[in-house]
């Protein structure tokens, strides 16, 4: 543990940067916590770091006392309408790495206009019944063919934990659209309170033949029978194909992360 004080304006008491943890900070105040700050690695192995104070003076110590602990590149993700917290991590030096949008995406077919129309030779295997070993030979396809071209970080964050090499943290959430002898795409859909869309890809040999809207269609008609009206999504802004695919299914934008580096 190791500390270090400074005048914040505060109160007529120093505050005190102490590291709590190996990756964890606090702001203290004579004594009550005035900020937080934290690191953890993200599945694909970069740094991620969060703060949160009240203050800016008490934000720009505790960004200073752990990028002079934690080795780089740092990268955080915040809200593009927290002006105030963006601004932080510019003052420490953070850049904008990419953009991504969330979509509110309709699940009933009377607004989507999705049809569970099929290519030739594919049929959809709904969560939960997916072959395990098919699933993440598919999973592995797709990942080493975006790695090799615009490269998996492009993706929208995963930050789902996962033991070393294993990208299927739980099968029951993956519908793939299935050829007769493998998968051709799959589609993660995690359906909390907020149902969340975390991964509609297919394989590159297998694209522009409608099996990406198949498997959509097929998730939101799922939700859409269990109750639910909307489900959500992120998309890179590079990445036109899939807005053209959700927008063209009446999704919406309501917000937008940015995701800075140091």
């Amino acid at each position: 543990m190791n500390t270090k004080p400074f005048t914040s304006g505060l109160s007529e008491n120093a505050v005190m940067i102490t590291r709590v943890t190996d990756r964890q900070w606090h702001a203290l105040d004579d004594d009550l916590v005035v900020g937080r700050g934290h690191a953890e690695h993200r599945p694909d192995g970069r740094l991620f770091v969060s703060i949160d104070a009240w203050h800016d003076a008490t934000f720009d110590r505790l960004a200073e006392a752990m990028l002079a602990e934690l080795p780089a590149p740092l990268y955080t993700v915040v809200d593009e309408a927290d002006i105030e917290l963006t601004a932080g991590w510019r003052r420490a030096g953070f850049t904008i790495r990419r953009r991504e949008w969330e979509y509110a995406v309709p699940t009933d077919p009377r607004v989507t206009g999705l049809e569970a129309v099929l290519p030739p030779s594919v049929t959809i295997v709904p969560a939960g019944q997916a072959d395990e070993s098919l699933l993440r030979a598919v999973d592995r396809a797709i990942r080493d063919e975006v790695e090799a071209t615009v490269g998996w970080q492009s993706m929208p964050a995963e930050v789902i934990p996962r033991l070393e090499g294993d990208t299927v943290v739980d099968p029951s959430k993956y519908a793939v659209a299935a050829a007769p002898d493998r998968y051709l795409g799959l589609i993660r859909v995690v359906p909390a309170n907020r149902p969340r869309i975390g991964l509609l890809a297919v394989r590159a040999g297998e694209q522009r033949r409608g099996i990406a809207r198949a498997l959509l269609a097929h998730a939101l008609g799922t939700l859409h029978s269990s109750g639910f009206a909307a489900a959500w999504t992120e998309v890179h802004e590079s990445n036109q194909a899939a807005s053209a695919l959700f927008e063209g299914v009446g999704a919406r934008p309501i917000s937008s992360n940015l995701e800075l580096v140091r």
